[in-house]
């Protein structure tokens, strides 16, 4: 298994530097291989279900020779319904080994999401708050027990 903690950073980058940046990007991409293995085999819809924890849902959206488009959400059971939350969408550049989330919710309901969104006003900066968020979640669901195999992969009719 890969460890991000062996992953090289040039002495130069400075925190929040787009060099720091393509950093984090390459530890969100070990990072979600510590969750579904070989990304480049990576599709479908899967659902990977921890005791404790709300359903983790991982969907690929489209599939290029050197990209990936998925989604990742918790599914949060409510009275009216389910709902995905924070639903990021991720980017998968298998031939940099990169993985960079280019959205997530419009909206949000936690304080300190808003407070994060709030204060990420130049671009670099949104993507520094976006992706450092899928870092730590990432790691945290790793930690959960959450997994993601051919097992945990859902029917198209779901």
């Amino acid at each position: 298994m890969l460890d991000d903690t062996l992953t090289r950073v040039s002495w130069r980058a400075r925190p929040r530097s787009f060099v720091a940046l393509m950093s984090l990007y390459e530890s969100n991409f070990i990072r979600l291989g510590w969750l579904a293995g070989d990304l480049g085999l990576l599709a479908g819809r899967h659902r990977s279900q921890v005791a404790g924890d709300c359903d983790l849902l991982l969907t690929v959206t489209s599939r290029s020779p050197y990209t990936t488009t998925a989604h990742l959400t918790y599914v949060l059971p409510e009275a009216a319904g389910d709902v995905a939350y924070p639903d990021m969408r991720l980017c998968i550049y298998h031939d940099a080994h990169l993985l960079e989330a280019q959205e997530w919710a419009a909206a949000h309901g936690q304080p300190v999401l808003r407070t994060l969104r709030t204060l990420a006003e130049r671009e670099l900066d949104q993507r520094w708050a976006r992706n450092m968020m899928l870092n730590k979640w990432l790691e945290y669901c790793a930690e959960r027990g959450h997994r993601f195999s051919t097992a945990t992969r859902l029917i198209a009719a779901e």
